[in-house]
């Protein structure tokens, strides 16, 4: 039986769907256009206990590209990644016709907040995503515990920056501990995990550990910040 070459190559062009021994030939996926209008229903980590780790050794290549993502992208996906932002993306589609929301509460170490958490700010910023972080977002005098809670609330989603920081930050039950008591109580929440792993992770916050999420260990920042700009970019069709 003929393979659709759609997983790995992409029907992209009429080109390649002709090319395609199954699409091309008018066979039983001659309906499948390309991975890029793939979308999960929902959620499970029940097959991925340690969180994301799909592009180490075994785990799948990047190849796909999800139905959230911009033509002009130049991100490409595991499967892992897009079953598990796929949740999330649905959050910021609901989430998208509220106004005045923030695309993404960045949660952070206090200690980062100068360093990898500021890197990771002014990348997201620099792709037009707008983004709630404490450093700028509370002023002098605000109370800080209640500005905090109108930043969650005035966001489309969640980021938990995953730091050495943080770990030791958590177990004190401190301000990111309280954000992550909120964020994991909605599905709106992606772990980026930086300079530290989900075993170590686990160790702390079984809960976050359980939550696929974007590893620096297996791509760069920037590609973090362009895959989150891709997940949370969204455009309400104006209705003429």
């Amino acid at each position: 039986m003929a393979r659709c070459t759609a997983p790995v190559q992409g029907h992209r062009s009429a080109a390649a769907r002709a090319a395609c021994p199954a699409c091309g030939g008018g066979g039983r996926y001659s309906g499948y256009s390309s991975y890029s209008s793939y979308s999960a229903p929902s959620y499970s980590s029940s097959g991925n206990s340690g969180g994301s780790r799909s592009s180490g050794a075994g785990g799948s290549s990047r190849s796909v590209r999800p139905r959230w993502s911009p033509a002009g992208s130049t991100q490409f996906y595991t499967p892992e990644e897009v079953r598990a932002l796929t949740p999330i993306r649905e959050t910021v589609e609901k989430r998208a016709l509220l106004p005045e929301l923030r695309h993404i509460f960045l949660c952070h170490a206090w200690d980062d907040r100068q360093g990898v958490a500021k890197t990771l700010y002014d990348l997201l910023v620099a792709s037009g995503i707008s983004v709630w972080f404490s450093e700028n977002d509370i002023g002098l005098g605000e109370p800080f515990l209640r500005a905090i809670d109108k930043g969650l609330a005035k966001s489309r989603i969640g980021i938990v920056l995953v730091t050495p920081a943080l770990l030791k930050r958590l177990p004190t039950a401190g301000v990111a501990d309280k954000e992550l008591s909120v964020l994991l109580a909605r599905d709106q929440i992606v772990p980026i995990v930086h300079g530290t792993t989900y075993d170590d992770l686990r160790e702390v916050s079984p809960m976050l550990a359980s939550r696929n999420g974007l590893d620096t260990a297996e791509m760069p920042m920037t590609d973090v910040a362009a895959k989150l700009a891709d997940l949370v970019t969204y455009i309400v069709a104006q209705v003429v």
